[in-house]
């Protein structure tokens, strides 16, 4: 074995057993937190798998976008009618608020791939921004700001109930480990790969043969639909689902969060999504300026981390490995 090899197995070796440990650490939660650090875990979840989702566009794909708040919206809407007004069970409401989702994004794909760069980032807010528009005047099938209230929380079957914090929380680490575990298997895969070298160089991958707009169309619609999970696991754990789901603040929060932990790295973003979380929930229980606490760690991280966190440990490991 040469020491490439080794060092490759060796890698390999140490990635599966932190997998091993944070799994360990993420199922004894309920036994260590009370409910609400149980509840804000849940949130922490959920928000590190939409980051992840907005990820595969930015970091891999290389399509920054405003408008991902509109399948996470989307999704949650779905979520809260099928369940309050059809009462159907979890195992059909899932499925069919990940296909709204991703049908959102095939109609907003067909429009907004026709730009780029600043241009897209600017139609995919256009496109969100009209979405929250008929949500929010549509107040007789959505209630409007109002809302859609007293969502319940599933179940499956007559003898598995969700309702109780414990079992929830274990379902939505079930749902969220599963997405991130298919996210890493496409990224790794000869269409994460081809998405990256589309992010580096279109006119290279047209010269190969690739449809890069046939590309770009399925990871915009991959991505929606893992933001369409997170936005239906977001209504259950609320229990209600809101305009402010879709608005632009909701995006920008998101891609803030990816900037944060690090494009391109899938655990960046799920860092940033922990990190921004916490902070919120945290540091306004101590200060009600706490909005100037977090600008200022966004500031810190732009000057000193321009990579993100991810990006910073990788320099300061690489640094340490220099002879």
């Amino acid at each position: 074995m040469t020491a490439l090899e080794t060092k490759r197995t060796l890698a390999s070796v140490g990635a599966l057993v932190l997998i091993t440990i944070c799994g360990c650490m993420l199922a004894a939660l309920p036994y260590l937190l009370p409910n609400y650090y149980l509840g804000l875990s849940v949130e922490v979840l959920v928000f590190a798998l939409f980051a992840m989702s907005l990820d595969l566009l930015i970091g891999y794909a290389g399509m920054a976008s405003l408008g991902h708040a509109a399948f996470f919206g989307v999704a949650a809407y779905t979520t809260g009618l099928l369940a309050t007004k059809a009462g159907l069970s979890v195992l059909l409401v899932l499925p069919l608020s990940v296909i709204a989702a991703a049908l959102t994004a095939t109609l907003f794909g067909f429009l907004a791939l026709r730009t780029r760069g600043s241009y897209f980032l600017m139609i995919t807010l256009a496109l969100s921004q009209i979405v929250w528009g008929i949500v929010f005047g549509w107040r007789s099938l959505t209630g409007g700001d109002d809302g859609l209230p007293d969502v319940p929380r599933p179940s499956i079957g007559p003898h598995l109930s969700l309702v109780a914090d414990r079992p929830f929380y274990y379902f939505v680490l079930l749902m969220v480990g599963a997405a991130t575990a298919l996210l890493l298997a496409i990224v790794s895969s000869p269409f994460g790969h081809a998405i990256r070298g589309i992010r580096e160089s279109e006119t290279r991958m047209l010269a190969l043969g690739y449809n890069v707009w046939a590309y770009k169309l399925v990871a915009f619609i991959v991505a929606a639909a893992f933001a369409g999970v997170a936005g239906s696991l977001y209504v259950y754990y609320t229990r209600f689902a809101s305009p402010d789901y879709l608005d632009v603040l909701r995006s920008a929060e998101v891609l803030l969060m990816v900037i944060l932990g690090g494009a391109g790295t899938l655990i960046g973003p799920a860092i940033g999504a922990a990190v921004i979380i916490l902070l919120q929930n945290l540091v306004s229980a101590y200060t009600e300026r706490w909005l100037i606490v977090i600008g200022i760690i966004y500031i810190a991280v732009a000057l000193f981390a321009p990579n993100g966190l991810v990006g910073l440990v990788r320099e300061i490991a690489r640094k340490r490995g220099r002879p």
